[in-house]
């Protein structure tokens, strides 16, 4: 049989012995079969009902249909069975009896027994793990639920926060208290803190980029001054009242041409018209604008400012060379295996604006990431500056750089103008370029694009040199491929190349100072790593899905090798990363199940991981899928299962029991299982 057979296009080449036969579906071995053939049958039932035919009827004989009737069922039901969970929610698990105020604060309760908190789980140390099962093994059992059944200081309990801080911030409620609790003769229960180790760790685990309650109702009643957009837009409007919006708004320095006093009074007098129409996001509802007097030069515009705004020659410069990239516990676990530069997930300029909490958390930055961006996406100026200028105000010493994302292919946010909407619309992205630039002051701006928005029509090599000449980001990164392939192609590495000679002969031309340019799509190994950037011209390779598949891909670039992961030190990766979560979300019950969810998600990506010892060829490809296969023991077996009941079970190995009301929803359908929506 020819390697072809064997290994078809698009299939992971297995080693023979580790690959495993395929059961049909409905095949009698299948202990699934019953329960799929069940469920189709309630579905069938269900279609009937809606038709008006009464469940009495159906149970007594089954109607019969026609031939299209059956084929017309046959593909409504595969359409429905196929794709994405896209209705997927999440809601908080809270302990079924709460634990009182009272006793939370001082230990102590007139309720007694009120006060009952849940069974205390122990987190593992790396030397309690193995590779059978039960993967674990703890020297005792856990103690006692009741106030006076807890496990003391001294019972195998471990709390990762106390351990790696010398304190928990969730005191008594910590699922983990056997680890910092201590009983005193008169009865009262307190949390031990390490007051030196505290001391140590405050200022090296502390999260930076926390925004103010006060900042946040300022942004939420649109009372949030930003005085340096609100200028810039100003006169923004003022140059280009015309709805052809001028393309000589801005010059090289990025300074606005501001209107003088009589094209400001007939302004005024029109209303100020912009060259975008009005929307809920404008200036004026961002903030409440101050009385503005037209100013007749530029210097009278800029001395208006509270501070004269910086020009490109001024800003930090951005030294990428060499680096990988990444898009805070999974980033925390990416830099200690080698990242080097990593960004927060993408924002919506618009919910910044609005005081959007989850949103603002985008932006907390745990110490350990040495360079750290923003990342944020709009559709116009209106909202991306004022949210460029209260970032830096806020965060201004916690960041390292703003990035726009103009590469974003979702329908929600293309739809709106934003992510990669934006390269169809090369005045308005150099409008808000611009802007941005002037309210970061100092901080760094760069850009994340594809190579188009249609496939077949790239336009990245025309709007890269721009970017770099006329609007003065500091970095780019370019994905190789169009909003419309989405991930359905291979990368365009050729065609990275060819924006990066476009945007080098530019900067040769003109003799302006060298960018960096990361290309992005398919690196999957060191080896793809070091190929794309020698062949492609670029500084450094952002990584994406390799990062979710394989964590580890920073070490075996930065090491130039690749990594045969043994399914122990795989484990270990995963209990780190619950670590990390509970350091980020908290210990108590609704901390650990919040950590269970992110850890599943992390799951539903790392399960596609062949492992390297398994395959006949490398390097490793990642559009390759791979056959049902078994691995050399029993945990890498398991952390091949596309189930999602078992990656809840691996959960359960670091984070204790799941609770009953707790579900978990894979992102796609064929990972789902054990009811309709999901395991739980």
């Amino acid at each position: 049989m020819s390697e072809s057979a064997l290994h078809p296009s698009g299939t992971a080449p297995v080693k023979a012995e580790f690959v495993q036969p395929v059961i049909p579906p409905f095949d009698t071995r299948n202990f699934e079969a019953p329960r799929s053939m069940m469920l189709r049958r309630r579905k069938e039932l269900n279609a009937l009902r809606k038709n008006g035919i009464s469940r009495t009827t159906m149970l007594r004989k089954k109607p019969r249909l026609s031939g299209a009737e059956k084929r017309k069922f046959t593909k409504e039901e595969k359409k429905a069975q196929r794709g994405s969970n896209k209705g997927r929610r999440w809601a908080k698990v809270r302990d079924e009896v709460e634990l009182c105020w009272r006793f939370a604060g001082s230990g102590k309760c007139d309720f007694g027994s009120e006060c009952a908190k849940p069974r205390d789980i122990s987190f593992p140390s790396p030397s309690m793990l193995g590779d059978e099962p039960p993967f674990v093994s703890f020297p005792t059992a856990t103690e006692g639920t009741q106030e006076s059944e807890r496990p003391s200081v001294e019972a195998p309990i471990r709390c990762p926060v106390f351990e790696s801080t010398g304190f928990c911030r969730i005191g008594l409620k910590c699922r983990f208290l056997g680890g910092h609790v201590r009983k005193a003769e008169d009865g009262t229960v307190s949390s031990v803190e390490d007051e030196e180790r505290k001391r140590v760790a405050l200022a090296a685990t502390t999260e930076l980029n926390f925004i103010s309650p006060t900042t946040l109702k300022l942004l939420r009643t649109k009372k949030c001054p930003t005085p340096i957009s609100d200028g810039y837009l100003q006169g923004l409007q003022a140059a280009v009242g015309d709805k052809d919006g001028g393309q000589d708004f801005v010059d090289m320095q990025g300074v606005v041409p501001i209107a003088t006093p009589d094209e400001g009074a007939a302004l005024s007098a029109k209303g100020s018209p912009t060259s975008e129409p009005t929307q809920s996001h404008s200036v004026s509802s961002v903030a409440q604008p101050r009385a503005i007097k037209w100013p007749s030069s530029e210097a009278e515009a800029q001395a208006d400012l509270p501070d004269v705004p910086f020009k490109f020659p001024e800003k930090r410069r951005l030294h990428w060379a060499d680096k990988t990239c990444t898009f805070q516990p999974f980033r925390r676990l990416c830099v200690s295996l080698g990242a080097d530069i990593t960004c927060g997930e993408m924002g919506l300029a618009n919910s910044f604006l609005s005081g959007s909490k989850e949103e603002w958390s985008l932006v907390r930055r745990h110490p350990s990431e040495t360079l750290f961006g923003v990342q944020v996406a709009g559709s116009k100026p209106a909202m991306l500056v004022p949210t460029a200028e209260v970032i830096a105000r806020e965060c201004g010493g916690g960041i390292d750089f703003v990035d726009l994302n103009c590469g974003c292919p979702i329908d929600l946010v293309f739809r709106t103008g934003s992510g990669s909407a934006l390269l169809d619309a090369a005045g308005k992205l150099g409008k808000i370029l611009v802007g941005m630039n002037r309210a970061l002051g100092e901080i760094p701006l760069t850009i994340k694009m594809r190579t188009g928005v249609k496939e077949g029509r790239n336009t990245a090599h025309k709007l890269m040199p721009r970017i770099a000449a006329e609007w003065n980001v500091a970095a780019m990164t370019l994905h190789g491929r169009t909003r419309q392939q989405r991930y359905s192609k291979l990368a365009d590495w050729e065609y990275i190349r060819e924006c990066v000679d476009a945007v080098r002969a530019r900067e040769a031309d003109e003799d302006l100072p060298r960018i960096p340019i990361f290309g992005g799509g398919d690196a999957f190994s060191a080896q793809d790593y070091w190929t794309k950037v020698e062949g492609s011209g670029v500084d450094g390779v952002m990584i994406a899905r390799g990062a979710l598949i394989k964590p580890w891909i920073f070490t075996e670039i930065k090491e130039r090798r690749e990594w045969d992961i043994s399914s122990r030190e795989r484990l270990e990766l995963v209990r780190k990363y619950a670590e990390f979560g509970l350091d980020h979300f908290g210990t108590d019950t609704a901390g650990v199940n919040t950590t269970r969810r992110y850890l599943c998600e992390a799951l539903s990506f790392q399960y596609r991981y062949v492992p390297i010892g398994l395959l006949e060829c490398l390097p490793p490809r990642i559009n390759d899928r791979a056959p049902l296969f078994c691995g050399r023991d029993e945990l890498e077996t398991l952390l091949a299962s596309g189930d999602s009941r078992d990656w809840v079970k691996i959960s359960e190995i670091f984070l204790g029991p799941a609770p009953e009301s707790w579900t978990f929803t894979p992102k796609h359908k064929s990972n789902a299982h054990g009811s309709e929506e999901g395991q739980g």
